[in-house]
């Protein structure tokens, strides 16, 4: 077989847990790559779990693998392949791919890595969630270490390993990843998040003054996120008597926990297209206390729409938030120092102006297309 001279040559079997059934933002990476594969003439076909009701339609052509619900966590709402069963195996085969990309540690994961190293073909595994980081959110932390060695031992099987951002780099690393390592990073909607998108009158629908500071969370409900660190901020400030409103744009199985401990949150739901960008632009601060992001598309989200962001100081934000001009980093589970970086900026407008500015200003260095190619440019390297 001759090696692949361009992307019209290259055949690439995707292996996703998730690729379209509850829409993330792994996922969503996952679509714009495929998206910006098949316009290079790239042949892609994806193979995940699926459901009857996906979040969103998928890009490209997607092969069903047979899967149950996650047994544990109260996290049903995702699954979990077993392996490579007998149909999906022979879909793969008639493909015929010259590279296999793996975006989850999973037993379909592991079973992709082991069919394409049986038959001499390149593989690449992205990495797109700290999934190091979740027991200790369930009371299972006990399994942290175990799951960092299997991570470990995952990341190795590949021929390459892309991430999001410099600071997943130095974690691989400790972990003693010796695969080589690259950078897929993330790109910004610049349409849709920009400050223009700001509405008065649609917070004034929401029961947002003009004067009241909005602090906002945007992502998905899930415990993991820091929504417990979120709700004592939240209670720290009221404390304090810092006058503000919580905004909370997305929705998710921890959506009542949240509303319990945060009374008088105001949610939208789930936001897409426009609307998605307006509730953005429409905050005063966004506060992200996550610790398992790898990248953090919703904080460059917020940057791109003149928004001082407020974080962990953790693997994503790091690489993202210049302390003291966009926004502030802080220790990840530090209550007070969130409550002191937020009051700062909320009781400071010109502050708040010229982080917002300056936000905008980085973010618009973020591009899909840049950020995809450079995939692409691994997928040719390797299969060469």
């Amino acid at each position: 077989m001759q090696p692949p001279k361009s992307p019209r040559d290259l055949r690439v079997a995707l292996f996703s847990g998730n690729y379209n059934y509850v829409r993330d933002g792994a996922n969503q990476a996952l679509n714009r790559l495929v998206g910006h594969l098949l316009d290079a003439g790239v042949s892609v076909r994806v193979y995940s779990p699926t459901v009857d009701k996906p979040a969103f339609p998928p890009t490209g052509d997607l092969v069903s693998v047979p899967a149950i619900p996650v047994p544990v966590g109260g996290r049903g709402e995702y699954k979990i392949a077993r392996s490579l069963p007998a149909g999906p195996r022979a879909d793969l085969e008639a493909f015929a791919p010259n590279i296999v990309h793996v975006s989850a540690p999973d037993l379909l994961g592991h079973a992709a890595l082991s069919w394409a190293r049986k038959r001499d073909i390149r593989t690449v595994a992205s990495l797109h969630t700290r999934f190091e980081t979740y027991p200790r959110y369930y009371r299972l932390g006990f399994i942290e270490s175990p799951l960092i060695w299997m991570l470990k031992r995952f990341y190795d099987r590949a021929d390459r390993v892309v991430v999001p951002s410099p600071s997943i780099i130095d974690i691989l690393k400790d972990w003693g990843v010796s695969t080589p390592i690259g950078i897929w990073s993330r790109g910004i909607d610049h349409d849709r998040f920009r400050p223009d998108r700001r509405d008065l009158a649609w917070r004034r629908g929401l029961g947002i003054a003009d004067n009241d500071m909005a602090i906002g969370f945007l992502g998905r409900l899930v415990k993991e996120k820091g929504l417990d660190i979120f709700a004592d901020v939240a209670r720290e400030l009221t404390r304090r008597g810092v006058a503000l409103k919580v905004l909370v744009v997305g929705d998710g199985p921890a959506r009542d926990w949240f509303a319990e401990r945060v009374p008088g949150a105001i949610f939208t739901g789930f936001q897409s297209g426009d609307a998605l960008g307006r509730a953005v632009a429409s905050m005063d601060v966004f506060f992200n206390p996550s610790v398992t992001e790898t990248f953090g598309n919703v904080t460059t989200e917020a940057m791109a729409s003149a928004v001082p962001v407020v974080a962990a100081r953790a693997t994503g934000a790091v690489d993202l938030v210049e302390e003291g001009r966009t926004g502030f980093l802080v220790p990840p589970r530090d209550v007070g120092a969130y409550a002191d970086a937020i009051q700062r900026i909320v009781t400071d407008p010109a502050l708040r102006r010229s982080m917002g500015d300056a936000g905008h200003a980085a973010a618009l260095g973020y591009r899909w297309d840049t950020a995809n190619q450079a995939v692409l440019d691994t997928y040719l390297e390797l299969a060469r």
